[in-house]
């Protein structure tokens, strides 16, 4: 279990909260491009556009420090992420079962549960 969400004072603690999972993001959708089997299969391709996807709209609100819309555009394009998190746990066991792509799915699903419950609190209680 998870702990509990602390509060956040300001909108860019939350960005930074954030930040923090996007870096596991990050190494999952590196390691799934990189991959030889990304290459080979069009699903988990995918993935991880859609994993980069979410990044690269966060990005300029980062570089910028504008809390306010990175969060919101985390909001925006979370449901996309939590699909892509979806497919990849779904395909994972068909594209591999070695212990890289198993714990890239499971640091995946552990990064974007956590973006789940800071972006949403109340639905973690």
């Amino acid at each position: 279990m998870n702990e509990p969400i602390p509060p956040h004072d300001s909108p860019d603690q939350l960005m930074r909260a954030i930040d923090d999972q996007v870096a596991h993001i990050w190494m999952v959708r590196t390691f799934l491009k990189h991959s030889d089997e990304a290459a080979e299969d069009e699903e988990l391709a995918s993935v991880h556009r859609d994993l980069y996807d979410f990044m690269l709209a966060l990005g300029p609100a980062w570089d910028r420090g504008d809390a306010a819309e990175y969060v919101k555009l985390a909001r925006k394009k979370l449901r996309r992420l939590q699909r892509a998190t979806e497919l990849f746990l779904e395909i994972q066991p068909e594209i591999s079962g070695h212990m890289n792509f198993r714990m890239a799915a499971h640091s995946l699903k552990l990064a974007v549960q956590r973006i789940v419950e800071l972006l949403n609190p109340s639905a973690s209680n």
